[in-house]
């Protein structure tokens, strides 16, 4: 748990670095990527990433402006990246600007539950952590190149003049 919003901010600007890479991978085509006819699409869950992000900040107490029209699902990949990269600069600058470390040990119900705001911050981290490994599974299903999120991917690891570990 965070004890400091700059430990906070220094993660959160690390993590959003890497889905940024995963989302700047993205084409239009494969947006349309899915698992089952059930399931959301790469699309779907690269706009759940990025429109879902300030309305869980709201939920948070966090005074940030949620992203436009974000019940509709772009076509286009770019606008998907170029909004998150809009969210993920105001996300850390609403947290340095209305956060404090002394704030981190309040508690705030969110989502039904009594959570301090340490934890809310962490929640928010793996949130796009989790919906980033849904994302590059179906990148590799739509015929995509995977960037290394926390160690180099399969095509990396030949660019290194090396063979992926198989296990």
């Amino acid at each position: 748990m965070y004890t400091s919003i700059s430990h906070f901010i220094d993660e959160w600007n690390q993590e959003a670095a890497t889905t940024q890479k995963v989302l700047d991978a993205l084409t239009d085509e494969s947006l349309q990527q899915r698992v089952s006819p059930e399931d959301r699409t790469l699309g779907a869950i690269a706009w759940h990433i990025v429109s879902s992000t300030p309305g869980m900040l709201i939920e948070f107490g966090v005074t940030v402006d949620s992203v436009k029209d974000e019940s509709t699902i772009p076509t286009s990949a770019r606008e998907i990246a170029e909004t998150f990269r809009s969210v993920s600069a105001n996300t850390s600058e609403a947290i340095g600007n209305q956060w404090t470390d002394q704030t981190l040990t309040e508690m705030k119900n969110v989502f039904g539950m009594e959570l301090q705001k340490a934890a809310t911050l962490n929640m928010l981290i793996k949130h796009i952590v989790h919906h980033r490994g849904q994302m590059t599974v179906l990148m590799r299903q739509a015929g995509l190149k995977v960037p290394g999120v926390y160690g180099p991917s399969r095509e990396e690891w030949s660019l290194m003049g090396m063979e992926a570990p198989s296990i």
